[in-house]
């Protein structure tokens, strides 16, 4: 999921991984152990490099933990900060480098992040994301 921030310049590129190879850990452990049942015994592989491989995929496997915490953070913090505007003024960039102020009246939080309903002299804005923030006055 992509996190927006207060002010941040809004990515419209694709954020898929559909492109990139991975394996989990699932995975990781049945090719392990398909490579050590099909080795040749002959010429079995090192021990060292055996461990090598089970600590380069813990390493892995720690630091997708922690992208994945990282995420949940980001997400707890866009969430906050949508909080933080709701009854309050702000500043609106909005396409060909127009600016309107509001006030935010109404959070809806989707599964890309939150979406601001902002009303502005009456007339409503929805749909508004936290990149297109500008400035938020007191």
């Amino acid at each position: 999921m992509a996190i927006d921030a207060i002010g941040s310049i809004v990515n419209n590129g694709s954020a898929s991984t559909g492109g990139r190879n991975t394996i989990d850990q699932e995975g990781f452990i049945k090719l392990f152990l398909a490579q050590l049942q099909f080795q040749d015994p002959l010429e079995p592989v090192d021990n060292r490099e055996f461990l090598a491989q089970l600590a380069q995929f813990s390493n892995l496997e720690q630091s997708r933990q922690l992208s994945m915490n990282s995420e949940a953070l980001l997400t707890m913090t866009s969430a906050s900060q949508a909080l933080t505007l709701l009854n309050r003024k702000v500043e609106i960039a909005q396409s060909g480098g127009i600016s309107v102020s509001g006030t935010v009246t109404a959070i809806q939080f989707t599964a890309s992040g939150p979406d601001l309903t902002v009303d502005v002299n009456g007339s409503v804005l929805t749909g508004v994301r936290l990149p297109q923030v500008s400035l938020v006055r007191p």
